[in-house]
């Protein structure tokens, strides 16, 4: 009876809000035809989607509601239908539901999404005719390793990969490198996440001594060998192109880190970091069976800002690591031409800079015989691979003045004797060592003008190096003398002081005494019309060790005579003593040493 009561008020309530919708309408247009329509009105909206009222109830003469059978089975027929419509509605939606769960479960057991926390929708409960969807987790992917993804790679598979792709692309290497970069992103991407190798952070926290087995130390030695043969029989120019592309790869990826580290927005997008590996597997095996490349492309890369910069220096030791496994001659050349002349630029204050600069050429040094190798390989192509101005820098990093001296030098220290015995290393005589020569008797007479007492001393030893190698250093010597006076001096002194040592590694003393004797008249005549005072102390400095050194070349040459009439007078007398002598022995011997046949 309750309900009843209920559903009575409801539909009165419905004829009310009706009637006064049709007053307030009434009213309206009363006051319209009046004249009043631009004053204020009662403006009111019928609800949206309302029920269709039931019928008028019929009434007594009093105005009361009147409820029979035949009443009461009219107003509750539409509610009945109603309800029924919406329990259909209920089973329709439960049945949609059940025959989804099994669609969508299908559907995303076959998803490639790599996103392993992305969280699958399924169908849930219903309440009030609606499907309410509940989120499962989606079951994680097990995380791969690095070396369990590659320990999955089959030589024999990769073998016949090879030879498909070199009989499909006969003539175009570039895309065969391409497809083997492919056939390793393809054994890494699809199991091996980024988590699994941040190669970022790992070649900012590694030494050059780990760094330079990154990613290839996972990599079987069949793997390894069957692709470098491969490898091994692409041209230059095609290898040279696929280690660009995959430095640019390289670098495109650092920018996307760089980018999101800084909060960019637009940040470039490029092959994900878990294919990196891929780049990095087969870009190592490139360098190490070919390490030419990697010369060929310096020009490019000194060149262009693009592969410069402190952020693409762990990148740039890295290549030089892998190149280095393959040839050491043209690690050092490389390590020499881009790495060393960051020392004499802004960077070279950042001890980080050097740290990786010097653990590089430490690493090359270190390799088993690498003395006799790069001795045998320091004249490369008619070029030294420690050129003139490279023996400079070292030098200078060596040597450098006491308030200077920074805890990286005692490492440049170690490593400069090395490096100069190959920077001096060459063919006595030939053109090249002549050339040579001459470049580092310049580099040299600078370095002795600068006036630290350490690198004063080095460079003049070197200074008179070249003096032993070359005679025609002697001739530009005495172009630069007068210029140079104060570099000259120190040298001077240096022969004067520790004679002895050198003469016996002059070939000949010819080219020096004549060398000293223009110093002298140089002197004579500057010292007659010189003004300056400081210039005219060093012209008497240079000209009295000039007298001393031409002094001790002359007793040279007295004393070689003198043993040679003692060696004539022994050998003569030995001969008499004997009585076995003849005359035509002693004319023999007197046309020998320039003696009177009266003998």
């Amino acid at each position: 009876m309750d309900e009843n009561s209920a559903l009575i008020e409801s539909i009165l309530r419905e004829q009310e809000e009706e009637e006064a919708e049709r007053y307030g309408k009434k009213v309206n247009n009363e006051r319209t035809q009046n004249g009043d329509a631009y004053g204020w009105q009662t403006v009111s909206y019928q609800k949206r989607n309302r029920k269709a009222s039931s019928k008028a109830l019929p009434a007594d003469s009093n105005g009361d509601i009147h409820i029979g059978a035949s009443s009461a089975s009219d107003v509750f027929r539409p509610i009945e239908l109603h309800s029924e419509e919406r329990r259909r509605k209920v089973l329709e939606a439960q049945a949609a539901a059940a025959a989804g769960d099994s669609t969508t479960g299908g559907s995303k057991r076959n998803s490639d999404d790599d996103d392993e926390d992305s969280d699958a929708e399924v169908s849930g409960t219903v309440e009030n005719g609606e499907v309410k969807k509940v989120k499962t987790k989606k079951p994680k992917k097990p995380k791969v390793t690095v070396a369990e993804a590659a320990s999955k790679i089959d030589a024999d598979h990769l073998g016949a990969f090879l030879a498909d792709i070199t009989a499909s692309y006969e003539k175009q290497q570039d895309i065969q490198l391409m497809r083997l970069a492919d056939y390793f992103g393809r054994a890494f991407a699809s199991s091996v996440s980024s988590a699994q190798f941040p190669w970022l952070k790992t070649f900012k926290e590694s030494t050059v001594a780990k760094l330079v087995d990154i990613p290839l130390s996972h990599i079987s030695e069949n793997v390894y060998k069957t692709s470098v043969d491969w490898i091994g029989h692409c041209s230059t120019e095609a290898l040279g192109s696929f280690v660009l592309w995959s430095l640019d790869s390289i670098l495109s990826d650092l920018a996307n880190h760089q980018g999101a580290a800084k909060g960019s927005k637009k940040v470039a997008q490029q092959a994900p970091s878990k294919s990196q590996v891929a780049i990095f597997v087969v870009l190592a095996m490139v360098l190490r069976r070919k390490p030419d490349v990697l010369i060929n492309l310096l020009p490019v890369m000194k060149e262009s800002p693009k592969y410069q910069g402190q952020d693409k220096l762990p990148i740039t030791v890295w290549l030089i690591a892998q190149a280095s496994q393959g040839d050491l001659v043209v690690g050092l050349y490389t390590w020499v031409h881009f790495l060393l002349p960051i020392l004499s630029s802004k960077s070279s204050s950042n001890p980080l800079s050097r740290d990786l600069i010097l653990q590089s050429v430490e690493r090359i040094l270190s390799s088993p015989k690498a003395r006799p190798i790069l001795l045998n390989g320091a004249v490369r192509k008619g070029e030294h691979i420690v050129p003139p101005s490279a023996l400079d820098l070292l030098m200078r990093a060596s040597f450098p003045a006491p308030s200077a001296r920074v805890k990286a030098t005692e490492r440049f220290e170690a490593v400069y004797p090395t490096l100069k015995e190959i920077s001096l290393a060459g063919s006595p005589g030939s053109k090249t060592m002549r050339q040579v020569t001459q470049q580092i008797l310049k580099y040299s007479v600078k370095a002795v003008k600068e006036g630290i007492p350490d690198l004063s001393k080095e460079a003049s030893d070197i200074f008179i190096w070249c003096l032993t190698q070359n005679p025609e250093c002697y001739r530009q010597w005495d172009m630069f003398y007068l210029e140079n006076l104060d570099a000259s001096v120190v040298v001077l002194k240096k022969l004067s002081d520790e004679w002895k040592e050198h003469a016996s590694k002059l070939t000949s003393l010819d080219p020096l005494r004549e060398t000293l004797k223009s110093f002298r008249e140089k002197n004579d005549k500057a010292l007659a019309a010189g003004d300056d005072f400081a210039h005219h102390s060093l012209l008497k400095d240079a000209d009295k060790y000039c007298k001393l050194i031409l002094g001790r070349l002359s007793q040279g040459h007295g004393c070689m005579k003198s043993m040679v009439l003692v060696s004539v007078a022994l050998a003569v007398g030995a001969a008499i003593m004997s009585q076995n002598i003849q005359p035509e022995d002693l004319k023999k011997l007197a046309a020998m040493f320039n003696f009177p046949p009266t003998l």
